[in-house]
């Protein structure tokens, strides 16, 4: 298909999956002709990306084009779709012209309805890399499997639900981790001299125990209105080169867990699988857990907490200086 439309908020999933498109299309010792990486964000690169897709490969292989930040959905010029719509009849079945973009392509554009027509007629390919909310920890799940499915690596079950409660949502940070709990299971497994690998939960605590016990440490000062605490943890994570938004991700991700148990309780609703379902919690035994944690609390309490978390995500997205960010809008 010469015409392949990758979007989302997965960069990493889409690189990945642009590397291993380029190993299998462009032969190596005609990358340097054949593959080309343009910035979309340029009219005039824009415009080069739609003129090399129509040229044929030289050599052996295929051609690649990839245009970042792709205008042909979002906010295409007039000039740009008429170009477009002149050349998208015209590229070889041997040249691929790759559009990325983070954002949804726009249905309203003239552009977009034609790509939409050449995907119908398997003359375009459209794939989609979303990353799971924050909250959402059966998309997180979701998105562990797929990964490590990717990755060609077997994982048990409550290995995936370790990895959520430990990385969230962050996809790069995933596979690297996976890398590096793959090679720990070969040792484990040469010791043992035994053939098959497989990522247990034990190999994922023994390898991230650190990350998810200052998540765990900081939400249980939150917990109990320990704010100073919580503040002092968090500053020394940050010293330690840990991303304000992953810190935030974990919180975020706790506390709405607490909130979705405690209003589903208030509510009457006493079933394990229900409440795990309802509040999007992939492991149905954290329920039992997170009961203990917030006994005496009540919805409001969460929400008032929540609240303060989205207030530091708002900061952080304005520029503020992740530390102030923290102090300021727990403190107040």
């Amino acid at each position: 298909m010469p015409i392949h439309l990758l979007w989302g908020d997965d960069a990493g999933a889409i690189d990945r999956s642009l590397n291993d498109f380029i190993n299998q299309a462009v032969d190596p010792n005609w990358t340097t002709i054949n593959l080309s990486r343009l910035d979309g964000q340029n009219p005039s690169n824009a415009s080069q990306s739609l003129e090399e897709a129509r040229t044929p490969p030289f050599g052996a292989g295929h051609r690649v084009i990839i245009l970042n930040k792709s205008p042909f959905c979002n906010g295409c010029s007039a000039e740009l779709s008429r170009q477009f719509e002149s050349v998208a009849d015209l590229i070889p079945s041997n040249s691929h012209l790759m559009l990325i973009n983070q954002n949804k392509p726009d249905g309203r554009l003239k552009t977009t309805k034609l790509i939409h027509g050449l995907i119908t007629g398997k003359k375009a390919f459209e794939r989609k890399f979303l990353l799971p909310a924050i909250w959402d920890e059966i998309g997180q799940k979701k998105l562990v499997e797929r990964t490590a499915n990717e990755m060609n690596i077997e994982i048990e079950e409550q290995a995936i639900y370790s990895l959520v409660e430990t990385l969230g949502n962050d996809s790069q940070r995933l596979v690297l981790e996976l890398q590096k709990l793959i090679l720990l299971e070969e040792t484990k497994r040469k010791a043992k001299d035994t053939q098959r690998i497989l990522i247990k939960q034990e190999t994922v605590k023994e390898l991230c125990q650190g990350i998810a016990t200052n998540s765990l440490e900081i939400c249980s000062y939150l917990l109990r209105n320990q704010f100073g605490k919580a503040i002092t943890r968090i500053d020394s994570l940050l010293n330690q080169g840990e991303p304000a938004l992953r810190i935030l991700a974990s919180l975020t991700t706790q506390i709405r867990g607490w909130l979705w148990v405690s209003l589903l309780e208030e509510d009457g609703q006493k079933e394990v699988t229900v409440i795990a379902k309802q509040s999007g919690i992939a492991n149905p035994k954290r329920i039992y857990v997170i009961r203990k944690q917030i006994r005496g609390k009540s919805p409001s309490f969460f929400i008032a907490l929540l609240s303060k978390v989205l207030e530091i995500e708002t900061q952080l997205k304005k520029g503020a200086s992740p530390k102030n960010a923290f102090r300021d809008c727990l403190l107040t």
